[in-house]
């Protein structure tokens, strides 16, 4: 009797352990539970879209199991086999929540909308990349109830200083969906290259895009119209949005090397930094420009930029053109024509049905607030983030410190930047961060739509740089949108990040090992702190 019950207890608790057991997904779900069982993943298995419109995601479905997992057939099973069901739900108001169910028999992914379908599609992805090499693969059986803090979670990658190219940027998209990250805010244009083809103005590719931060005589590279296409509808089959940015009023060097008509001036550091505005053409010039651009981005919003025009605005002192804008329109500094400039370009790109997104300088200009987005970037600048939050903007948290991502995340490296106090990026750093610890966010929460990391490649030379700077952070940024703050824990999330650096690995990728920091060393050169804007 003793051993009978012994055994009874025994068992009752190895259930309540595996009820606690962490799901070995990032990021970490609202509510789960681990159930008996596990679900054979082979062949046999059939993909059921119980809505027409489910059927896209079934394809999807079906094309990564046959990519990942090596599945030939998935869907052709018989009527005992396996099944993964696809299905719509009553209304849920968040677009992102999802529910999961998983049986040694079936998978069930049910959703109010699309988008929580493909996030619950990421999780069963993931739960099965997770679960080991054997053959047949074996997944174990969850009941996950999942729904974001944030809506905005959000990945920027400079393509202007390094020109990585097509399939790289594919790749980041897909390891972007795998972490459910859902904006692709991509800087196009900049000092060292344009990046994006515009028919109307053909040299600002044959000419604007020569030359990366490193070598200003490189071939022209950048990226053709189809090109973006093709990305974008990439993108938009893993249900991220592509947010275009096209810089200005600085920041135009390799514009201006186009098409020196409208360049504004710089200064001995930054020469021809700024379109000028105060020719009437540039306005013009740049209206074609974003016009084609809206053109190609969905997304029904571009990035105007907008940062660090004192760095080269000097110019404007000695521009007739300028002094005669001032003197007509009464201004008394430069500040003001900044953001005069930025208003106009804003005007147009709401007139191309889009809403404006902009660096956090830009929080001084008067804009429709209900058509503008401020990326608060300047981590020391507070007053700025509180300005645009008091004036009613949404806003975008991509703090320099902890989420710029060109920031190095160990005390060892040399390569990268460090913050003027000796401050850098760890893996903890991102992983912890919460809106709730930036006193200037406070009683503004609904405002906040999410927060986005953002990758310079100023000491970027090749691909391994990008992954080594990426790879994990990406990880501890999806969960630090996803999961809310009160359920996060740093040591659990180590626990699920070890599975992880395996599926780097298959994929190839040059990564920071986080568990065996010298597996991969840093490539480039040593940083020169003073060489970046900061």
């Amino acid at each position: 009797m003793k051993t009978i019950f012994l055994s009874m207890l025994i068992f009752a608790c190895c259930l309540q352990l595996s009820a606690q057991q962490a799901c070995p997904v990032i990021p970490l779900p609202v509510q789960y539970t681990r159930a008996q069982g596990e679900l054979v993943l082979n062949d046999n298995i059939r993909i059921e879209a119980k809505d027409p419109s489910l059927q896209p995601l079934a394809t999807y479905l079906r094309n990564e199991l046959q990519r990942t997992f090596n599945i030939v057939s998935p869907g052709k099973g018989t009527a005992k086999s396996p099944v993964i069901i696809l299905q719509r739900i009553k209304k849920n108001d968040n677009v992102d929540a999802y529910t999961l169910k998983i049986t040694s028999s079936a998978v069930v992914i049910a959703a109010s909308g699309n988008e929580g379908v493909f996030n619950g599609i990421t999780t069963f992805l993931q739960l099965a990349a997770t679960a080991g090499t054997a053959t047949p693969r074996r997944v174990g059986c969850w009941n996950i109830s999942d729904a974001p803090h944030y809506a905005w979670r959000g990945f920027m990658l400079d393509e202007s200083r390094f020109f990585f190219g097509k399939e790289k940027v594919k790749s980041i998209l897909d390891w972007m969906a795998f972490y459910k990250l859902n904006r692709f805010h991509w800087h196009l244009t900049d000092a060292p290259g344009w990046r994006l083809e515009i028919k109307k103005y053909p040299l600002l590719t044959t000419v604007g895009g020569i030359g990366n931060h490193t070598d200003p005589k490189a071939p022209a590279t950048f990226y053709t119209q189809d090109d973006i296409r093709e990305i974008v509808a990439y993108a938009q089959e893993r249900f991220i949005q592509v947010i275009p940015e096209i810089d200005m009023p600085g920041h135009a060097s390799a514009a201006n090397r186009a098409y020196p008509a409208f360049d504004g001036g710089g200064t001995e550091k930054y020469p021809s930094f700024t379109f000028n505005p105060g020719k009437e053409g540039t306005y013009q010039y740049l209206a074609d420009i974003l016009k084609e651009t809206a053109t190609l981005f969905p997304a029904g919003m571009i990035h105007l930029g907008g940062d660090e025009v004192s760095f080269g605005n000097k110019a404007w002192d000695a521009d007739s053109g300028v002094a005669h804008l001032m003197k007509t329109k009464g201004f008394n500094n430069r500040k003001q024509v900044e953001d005069y400039f930025f208003q106009r370009m804003a005007d147009t790109v709401f007139n191309l049905h889009n809403k404006v997104m902009a660096w956090d300088e830009v929080a001084t200009a008067t804009l429709p607030v209900n058509k503008s987005i401020v990326c608060w970037w300047r981590h020391d600048k507070p007053e700025n983030l509180r300005l645009a939050l008091e004036k009613g903007y949404a806003v975008v948290m991509c703090p320099r410190l902890p989420l710029y991502f060109d920031f190095i995340q160990d005390s060892t490296h040399k390569i990268g930047r460090r913050w003027r106090v000796g401050e850098f990026n760890t893996l903890k750093s991102v992983y912890d961060f919460s809106t709730g610890n930036v006193p200037a966010a406070s009683g503004h929460e609904q405002q906040i739509l999410g927060i986005q990391a953002c990758l310079w490649s100023e000491t970027i030379s090749n691909p391994k740089r990008l992954d080594f700077l990426l790879f994990p952070r990406i990880s501890a940024l999806a969960e630090a949108a996803w999961t809310q703050p009160a359920s996060r824990n740093f040591e659990q999330y180590i626990e699920r990040l070890k599975p992880q650096m395996k599926l780097y690995e298959q994929d190839k990728l040059y990564f920071y090992d986080y568990f065996q920091p010298s597996r991969h060393v840093e490539t480039g050169k040593p940083t020169d702190q003073k060489s970046f804007i900061d």
